[in-house]
């Protein structure tokens, strides 16, 4: 069942409260738990995030070639294999382990599913570009599992933690973490300096944080630079965000997120200029 985002009931004693929660909401393998008009407000430069499975137990075959402009996909698999394949010219396959970092910037298509018979599991996270970014060129980075570095059991995908470096590093100062803890055990998150917004979302497992149980769904956590603790309650796997909040507004389209509405139509521009190209190349 489906959780509406209510507030917490209860402030974890670390200090930093959960003031919204949520199961989101799911069709077929995906569930939607953060959109750029809920709580990507509130934790911008963090605007959407899905958790998904696909494959033929579901029927979800995975997403055709579509757009998007203003902002970076961001893939994290934890199970099976995806592949992609993209308008910069890349494409191939990404096991569990790997990671997809797609900077968008002025407009880019892309498209991808799961790799074989055994289905994929993962989160597919956008982060909103600053202005600098938004409409620039499109680039991509692609890790395979042996090219990202840990911190005890946190995998560093995105920026810095605990002085380990992500080969990913965006010009905001972001930190994503993919994290596995064993039942019982325990971590605290301190995060970098100047960072005031973060959240936590659950992919398996219950991930205890003072007195709140949260079982595949997000959490955001009052803003602020206090740290957090996390207990899990049997091997739980969850994934982690923490960066200096966006100062800008989200100005949305159908598959993109800028800062202002100049900034939208010349990123529509340009990814309606590349689908007539691949329309007129029966690439569509």
């Amino acid at each position: 069942m489906n959780q509406a985002i209510q507030p917490a009931q209860l402030a974890p004693a670390t200090g930093r409260g959960i003031v919204a929660r949520t199961q989101g909401r799911g069709h077929r393998g995906i569930t939607r738990l953060v959109s750029p008009g809920d709580l990507g407000e509130l934790i911008k430069p963090f605007v959407f995030l899905d958790l998904f499975r696909m494959g033929a137990s579901n029927g979800m075959k995975g997403m055709g070639m579509h757009p998007h402009s203003g902002i970076a996909t961001v893939t994290v698999v934890m199970e099976g294999a995806v592949t992609y394949r993209e308008t910069t010219g890349q494409q191939g396959v990404l096991s569990a382990g790997g990671v997809e970092f797609m900077n968008a910037g002025g407009g880019v298509w892309h498209g991808g599913g799961p790799h074989g018979d055994a289905g994929v599991a993962g989160f597919q996270l956008w982060l909103a570009l600053p202005e600098q970014d938004e409409n620039g060129p499109a680039h991509s980075q692609y890790l395979a599992p042996e090219q990202v570095q840990s911190s005890g059991p946190a995998r560093v995908i995105i920026g810095n933690y605990e002085g380990v470096a992500s080969l990913i590093q965006p010009r905001a100062p972001i930190s994503y973490l993919h994290v596995k803890l064993r039942g019982g055990e325990q971590w605290t998150y301190t995060p970098p300096e100047g960072h005031d917004v973060a959240w936590a979302a659950v992919g398996s497992g219950t991930l205890a944080v003072d007195d709140a149980l949260l079982e595949s769904e997000v959490a955001v956590f009052d803003e602020g630079g206090g740290a957090l603790q996390f207990t899990a309650r049997g091997d739980t796997e969850f994934v982690l965000g923490s960066a200096a909040k966006h100062p800008y507004p989200l100005v949305t389209g159908m598959y993109s997120v800028h800062t202002s509405a100049a900034a939208l139509v010349q990123g529509e521009n340009e990814i309606s200029r590349i689908g007539n190209q691949l329309h007129t190349a029966e690439l569509l």
